[in-house]
Formats: structure tokens, C-alpha cells, sequence
């Protein structure tokens, strides 16, 4: 009978995504714990706490915390949003589709554009980031040399794990997240019961972070390793069409994401900041490595290397879930017809039933990005910064598209709905993140030079200057007969209009 209610299942499912125009290529083999550890590991509260943590504790001092809650209860208003979305729209995607459901073509192309250069600055950011622990764990010196090859190596092993088909990318997104989850909680419970030097008060105290300015200019600041922290939630979407009863289980996998990977992520801080020895040498700038000191003293050699084995295979995880949730946004762009090229990047293997040219590229150009760094550190660095307000912008256009649609008539018809809330939420959540997106984009240093100054905003016009010249010349959003902007126009079960077929390249 479970077997035959499964089927079943998949017969809605399946039924529902013809109504949405299109066909069945995945195998629905992703279940809902799969689908949070996807949402959790690209998340990743190890890679994430324990790559800013330094820079938010010198900025802020141990306050910063606080902005990793602040920063949850805004982004939670933003998966609620998508939760009402994605249930509606369970499609491979995820913000290219949902935007070109809400508001139309051109709406959602750019979309899909900025959210995939994100992604690829985002992967390629994780995969470098990567490299000192890999260092560490290897004994050897990080040199420039050494963080790329280790980015290239684990580059390589997210895409042999997402070309292994769904049922290997399942297993790899549980394993990492019981791997980081249990391996965050051992290391943050050893730090506070054996190396503890602050009391828990210590986290109200500047301790002399943001003297000479108003501390709120400093907290806002040290903000971003929540900022950077609470993405990811949305890469449950972007496997929409591999998971059974997509419209019901994702939004749910999407709140976990949140709640889960929060909590780690204030855990993991908190654990750090009652280890640290002196904090105002951190502010001071005399200890810029306070995770690698804690480290160092807290734990032997073989235990240092066990933790450092437990973060590789954070970083692995979270950068094979990057790479499947750009995998699958090209394969959705090229399924529609909508890149130069479409008809390669569309192409599915039968065997393993994922896109696998769709798959390569999304590895080679963050493979090419990493290795730029070869050549310039600078280069990389410019590219990297429009990782995060990338996926933020992204987020705020399928919120705004969101918002527009309900102006416009739209209730949403999926399974998961707000109701009578819906509205409310949708402007908070937009609110939220048009005061995190200003605050990323503002710069943080007066002395530097202009374009030093102003990078994320000028890495800002950069992509979507390169969007805007790329949709207009070749005018890819209008090629296909990809349904768009229909979700306030017909019901869910209908059948859907087609749109223009007529595009010059």
C-alpha cells in the first residue's frame, strides 16, 4: 500500500508539472531529510561562522552574535515567501522560474542572471576558502598554489558527486550535514566545558570594538557573517523536481533550514567567542586568527586534524550543493531556450537522469575563477565580492515579483500558503532586504581607494550591466515557449498560454 501511495505521488507530481509545461527528466528520489541537508550544507554554518568570525569579532567585538538572529528572523520572512512560491511552482530553477511565473520573461531572465553569477562567484568563494584548512589538515603552508589546487580538487569531487545522479547527491547532503552538525556540536561543547576564558555576559560587551564612531556603524559592519550565514534555504527549491510532493515538503525543508542552521550557526559563534583568550587583542589586530589559536591550543594534533577533517567536509558539502543548485538553474535556463548554446546545456543523461554539460560548466567556470587567482589575488577577490549581494539581490527580485503578483490578484495555490498574512510578510521580508543589501553595498573602509571603496556596488552594475547588454543584443528571454507571468492570470491546474518563439541568436 506505501508503495502504492508513492506512486501515486509521483502521478501528481508529475501531473502537476505538465500543467506547468514541461516534462519529466528527473527521478524524484530526493527525500525531505535529503532535501534540508542540501538547504543545510549549502548554508554551512562551519564554513561560514568560521570564516568571518574573525572579521565580524574585530569589527564589532563579542555583540556581533546578535546580528546572526537579527539576520534569521529576516530571512526567515523571505523563505516563508518562497515557500508560498516554490509550492505553487515546484520547479527546477528556482528564482529564474519563480520570477518568470510572477512577473514575465525579461523579469525572470534577469533574475536567473544575477542569482547564477552569484552562485558561481559563491562556489568559487567556498572552494578557495577551503584552501587554509586544507592546509592545515595536510600540514602543509597554504601558498597561493596549494588553495588553488585544493579549490580545483574539491571542485572536482562536487561535480563526480552531482554527475552520480540524485540518489549520491542525497547521500552526500545527509552525510555532510550529520558530519557538520554533530562535528560543530562536539567542537563548540568541547571549546565551552574545556576551553573556556569569557563569561556568557561577554557577548553584551564591545570589549573596545567601533570606538570613535557610533557602535551601530560597527555592528552593522560585523553584520555580514549573518548576512553571509543565512543563504542557502533556496537551493531546496532548485531541486524541486527531484523531490516527492515538492509543493508540501520543500517550504517545510526550507524553515528547517533556517531554524537548524541558525541555531548551529549561534552555537558555533557563541562556542568561539567563550574560547577566545583575549579578545581585545582581536580587536586590537594582534590576533588576526583567533579560530586557528583556538584551535591550536584547544585541541592535540590528531584531534586538530580530526576537526580539521570535520571542516573540509563541511566545505565539500556545502560546494557540492552550490554546484547542484547551479547545475540545475543553467539546465532550467537552457531547458527554455533561454542561453546561447541551449540546446548542449539542455541535454540529459538517461542513465544518471541529470544534465550533465549543464553539470560541467557549472564546475569549469568556477575552476576557471579559482584559478585566476594564480595570476591575481585582486581578480578573484573582485569576483567573490558580488557572491553574497548577488544571492541577496536575487532573493529581493522573486520577493518583489512576489509582492507585484498580489497586487496584481495572485493567491497562491500550492499546498503551503500564509493566507491572510501573506501580504504582511511579503513587505517585510522586501523591507528586510533592501536595508541588507544597502548595508552590504555601503563601504566599510574610508581609506581606501575610490574603487576599493565602492567594490560590491561596482561589481553590482558590472553583472547586471552585463545581464542587461546580453538579454538585449541577443534577446534570449523571448526565445522558447516557456509559460511566464502567469501566476495571476490562471489557476494552478489549467493549462498554460505559450509565449513568442522569436529571438535573434
Amino acid at each position: 500500500m506505501a508503495k502504492d501511495n508513492k506512486a501515486s505521488d509521483f502521478d501528481e507530481d508529475n501531473a502537476h508539472l505538465r500543467a506547468l509545461g514541461y516534462d519529466t527528466h528527473f527521478r524524484r528520489e530526493m527525500s525531505i531529510s535529503a532535501n534540508f541537508s542540501l538547504g543545510f550544507t549549502y548554508l554551512s554554518p562551519v564554513a561560514g561562522i568560521y570564516t568571518l568570525f574573525a572579521f565580524a569579532l574585530a569589527t564589532a567585538g563579542p555583540p556581533m552574535i546578535w546580528s546572526i538572529v537579527v539576520v534569521g528572523i529576516g530571512q526567515f520572512l523571505v523563505a516563508l515567501v518562497f515557500g508560498e512560491v516554490v509550492s505553487q511552482f515546484p520547479l527546477a530553477g528556482g528564482a529564474y522560474q519563480w520570477s518568470r511565473r510572477l512577473w514575465g520573461k525579461r523579469f525572470g531572465w534577469m533574475t536567473g542572471w544575477v542569482y547564477m553569477m552569484a552562485l558561481m562567484a559563491t562556489f568559487s568563494g567556498v572552494a578557495y576558502g577551503a584552501g587554509p584548512y586544507l592546509g592545515a589538515f595536510l600540514n602543509v603552508t597554504p601558498s597561493t598554489k596549494v588553495v588553488v589546487l585544493g579549490a580545483l580538487a574539491i571542485i572536482l569531487v562536487a561535480f563526480l558527486i552531482n554527475a552520480g545522479g540524485t540518489r549520491l547527491l542525497s547521500g552526500m547532503a545527509i552525510f555532510g550535514f550529520l558530519a557538520e552538525f554533530i562535528g560543530a556540536l562536539a567542537v563548540g561543547i568541547w571549546l565551552i566545558v574545556m576551553q573556556r576564558h569569557q563569561d556568557v555576559s561577554i557577548v553584551f560587551d564591545p570589549s573596545g570594538a567601533g570606538a570613535g564612531r557610533p557602535y551601530v556603524v560597527a555592528f552593522l559592519a560585523a553584520s555580514l557573517i549573518g548576512i553571509f550565514q543565512f543563504i542557502g534555504f533556496e537551493a531546496c527549491g532548485n531541486v524541486a523536481e527531484e523531490v516527492a510532493r515538492p509543493g508540501t515538503q520543500i517550504p517545510k525543508a526550507m524553515r528547517y533550514t533556517i531554524y537548524v542552521g541558525g541555531a548551529a550557526a549561534t552555537f558555533a559563534c557563541l562556542s568561539l567567542i567563550l574560547a577566545v583568550p583575549d579578545i581585545s587583542a582581536v580587536v586590537a589586530g594582534k590576533n588576526t586568527d583567533p579560530v586557528g589559536s583556538i584551535f591550536a591550543t584547544a585541541f592535540g594534533s590528531i584531534m586538530a586534524s580530526v576537526v580539521y577533517l570535520v571542516v573540509l567536509i563541511s566545505f565539500i558539502s556545502c560546494c557540492t550543493s552550490l554546484h547542484a543548485a547551479a547545475s540545475r538553474l543553467i539546465f532550467s535556463y537552457a531547458r527554455d531556450n533561454m542561453l546561447i548554446g541551449s540546446s548542449f546545456l539542455a541535454r540529459f543523461s538517461q542513465k544518471r537522469h541529470v544534465p550533465p554539460y549543464a553539470l560541467l560548466v557549472s564546475a569549469l567556470i568556477p575552476a576557471a575563477i579559482v584559478s585566476g587567482s594564480l595570476f591575481s589575488t585582486n581578480a578573484l577577490t573582485k569576483i567573490i565580492s558580488f557572491a553574497g549581494i548577488g544571492i541577496y539581490i536575487s532573493f529581493q527580485m522573486v520577493v518583489l515579483a512576489a509582492l507585484r503578483a498580489r497586487i496584481y490578484g495572485w493567491i497562491p495555490a500550492g499546498p503551503f500558503s500564509m493566507g491572510r498574512w501573506g501580504t504582511a510578510v511579503n513587505v517585510l521580508a522586501l523591507l528586510y532586504g533592501i536595508v541588507a543589501i544597502i548595508n552590504m553595498s555601503w563601504p566599510v573602509s574610508t581609506n581606501a581607494a575610490w574603487h576599493e571603496k565602492y567594490l560590491i556596488p561596482l561589481s553590482e552594475i558590472c553583472v547586471i550591466g552585463a545581464g542587461l547588454i546580453y538579454m538585449t543584443v541577443t534577446r534570449r528571454y523571448n526565445c522558447g515557449s516557456a509559460p511566464a507571468g502567469d501566476a495571476f492570470i490562471m489557476p494552478r491546474q489549467e493549462k498554460f498560454r505559450p509565449t513568442s518563439n522569436s529571438c535573434f541568436l
